[in-house]
């Protein structure tokens, strides 16, 4: 009878232990703010093409069904405030240099406009000398030129089409293969041609994941996986489109079926990773790259304006950031950007950037939100402009031409201005879909958002290195192409590259 408490205080040492290891485990389900700088996961970095913040069921569309990436942003951290640049390139350009694309020459999509300046840094040349394997699958869209594509900008494995989309054509260095199609394109890779097999958004993923099977168990990655869809022109899989058949007006079955496939892509990433147990080594990035274009048709989530304009409507994007037992999930409401995905990246990495790199970054690190929703998030600024004034003209023709002013509350837009402003000032906090201007109430928020974007353009305006660069004669990739396989310029392919003929530079700018 002695021996009796001694065993139970032995056995409810036992519940104590075993209570307290449980209580460690879910602890450690979610890391401590202390715990995320520095980590180096894999890093999964997807960007789909004119899919918009509303082409998503999450976010309340009536027809889309995207059940993969309602997975994402049910697991992920969610920037519900998040803001890219109007049209693509100038996305991608902002995104991997942490700073407005003007700054690096980009001031359109095409033209040699779309060239990312060469004394820009990329995140990739930096994760690549912090020992990451760095590789993009997609679209690249920033100068197809030898000495600006890819794997002269901090990739070692690229796969990758030409111009802004598949088959594009147009005056100057920017262009695709001739006659490629979204059905086994032909690719390039690494430094040669490759005849694919397959839908193009299944061609970058299927490779992207056997790339990092081969890498992973050597160095962390970096993998970017760039969607051309769901951009026009809407070739999509028959049965991808026969999802939405009915269902919307015609061809946006189309447009939809696209979006279903880069869902069901996403699916099967989700599931390769958890396959290798990877989720908690592995942060997995979704975005989008500029505001709707055909899904505007159908859902905008309440916005005005799309693709291609200065408003909400135009720049506000999709961002969900999922790291399994390390970042949180749930919404993050911070004015964010694309801008800060370079600056989060490297703090996350743990990776080493030069003085002269860190305080070019128009961007800020998001690890202080990732870790915790209402963290201090500092007041800022963020400048939006659309570009894409006619090749030959003076920028300060069109310095007032569709841009924006932004704060947390407050958005400045002049839509139509030129040499001068015509500025409308919305309260975005209260009227969201910018439905009425209260610059006539508001003189003081208005001067002085002005005067910020009066000191912002003379700051970025030497950076428009690219505006009279002659054009290219030829698409480069359509000659390499024909020296792999024969053959030479159709009587279109002469056309298109004319910028006299090419419906995108005949009579006025592309759209």
């Amino acid at each position: 009878m002695a021996a009796f408490p001694f065993r139970l205080v032995l056995s409810r040492c036992g519940m104590l232990r075993c209570l307290l290891a449980v209580l460690l485990a879910w602890v450690s389900t979610v890391a401590s703010p202390a715990q995320l700088a520095g980590r180096r996961p894999n890093l999964i970095v997807i960007l789909t093409d004119d899919q918009g913040y509303g082409d998503l069921s999450a976010h309340g569309n009536p027809v889309l069904q995207t059940p993969y990436l309602d997975r994402l942003h049910r697991e992920g951290a969610r920037f519900t405030d998040f803001h890219v640049s109007p049209t693509c390139a100038p996305t991608r350009a902002a995104l991997w240099t942490g700073r407005h694309e003007f700054r690096s020459g980009v001031s359109h999509t095409i033209l040699e406009r779309e060239r990312l300046a060469l004394e820009a840094v990329t995140l990739a040349d930096v994760l690549r000398r912090a020992g990451y394997a760095t590789g993009i699958f997609g679209k690249w869209h920033l100068g197809d030129e030898k000495r600006h594509r890819p794997d002269r900008r901090g990739f070692e494995e690229i796969l990758i089409h030409g111009g802004g989309g598949i088959g594009q054509t147009y005056p100057g260095s920017c262009g695709d293969v001739s006659g490629n199609a979204y059905q086994d394109p032909v690719l390039l890779h690494n430094r040669r041609f490759e005849k694919t097999s397959g839908y193009c958004t299944d061609v970058y993923f299927s490779r992207a994941m056997a790339w990092m099977d081969r890498v992973r168990p050597r160095r962390p990655f970096l993998a970017y996986i760039s969607c051309n869809a769901p951009h026009v022109p809407w070739q999509v899989r028959a049965e991808d489109a026969a999802r939405y058949e009915g269902r919307v007006k015609p061809p946006l079955e189309k447009f939809m079926g696209m979006v279903a496939n880069i869902d069901d892509n996403v699916g099967r990433l989700l599931d390769w990773l958890e396959a290798r147990g990877l989720e908690r080594e592995t942060l997995v990035i979704f975005m989008t790259d500029n505001g709707a274009d055909g899904g505007s048709m159908v859902f905008n989530a309440g916005m005005r304006g799309k693709k291609g304009t200065a408003y909400l409507g135009g720049t506000r994007a999709v961002s969900l950031w999922r790291w399994s037992g390390m970042i949180k999930p749930g919404d993050r409401r911070g004015l964010t950007a694309h801008l800060d995905v370079f600056p989060t990246l490297v703090e996350l990495t743990g990776a080493r950037v030069s003085r002269r790199v860190r305080e070019g970054w128009d961007g800020r690190s998001l690890v202080p939100l990732l870790e915790r929703d209402g963290a201090d998030w500092p007041e800022r600024t963020l400048f939006t402009h659309v570009g894409r004034w006619p090749k030959g003209t003076p920028p300060e023709h069109w310095k007032y031409k569709a841009c924006s002013v932004r704060e947390s509350r407050w958005q400045m837009v002049s839509a139509d201005g030129g040499r001068e402003p015509r500025w409308q000032l919305f309260d975005v906090g209260t009227d969201p879909g910018q439905q009425r201007d209260v610059s006539a109430s508001q003189p003081e928020v208005v001067a002085r958002l002005a005067a910020r974007y009066e000191v912002w353009w003379a700051d970025v305006r030497v950076g428009l290195v690219n505006e009279d660069v002659p054009l290219a004669e030829t698409n480069p990739f359509k000659v390499e192409a024909w020296r792999q396989f024969g053959g030479g310029p159709t009587e279109e392919d002469r056309r298109l590259m004319d910028v006299r003929f090419n419906p995108a530079t005949a009579p006025g700018p592309a759209r």
